[in-house]
């Protein structure tokens, strides 16, 4: 797994665990997660997925107990879900601050994202 990816799992743990900003420290060894050295958590992290899914494109929906996510690769004329995410409520807001602090951090070394255009099609599930 790429280090980057797990260091977002780790943020989100660690704010998760409500660990000071100033004692956050991460390490990695092997299978396992360290945090500031209070907590190891051992992850399996699966053959088949470490290489991961592309995804160009991504529709969101939710219920009242959680967060739909699917990850769509879309090639005119059609397109496949790559991956399907589900998460609750309150975990859909630690990837969202886990995700701006990252596109910060990146647009601070690299410069600004230019944002795409969005597909004109209209995207349907069957």
């Amino acid at each position: 797994m790429p280090e980057r990816k797990i260091l977002v799992f780790v943020q989100t743990l660690e704010k998760e665990w409500r660990i000071p900003r100033a004692l956050r420290k991460h390490h990695l060894r092997g299978d396992k997660f360290m945090t500031n050295g209070q907590k190891e958590i051992q992850v399996k992290f699966p053959d088949n997925l470490q290489g991961g899914v592309y995804a160009n494109n991504m529709v969101v929906s939710h219920t009242k107990e959680e967060f739909i996510m699917d990850f769509l690769m879309v090639a005119a004329p059609a397109g496949s879900v790559t991956s399907r995410v589900i998460v609750s409520p309150g975990h859909i807001k630690r990837i969202v601050a886990a995700l701006n602090e990252n596109i910060a951090k990146y647009e601070s070394m690299f410069g600004e994202i230019q944002l795409s255009e969005e597909p004109k099609a209209n995207i349907g599930f069957h």
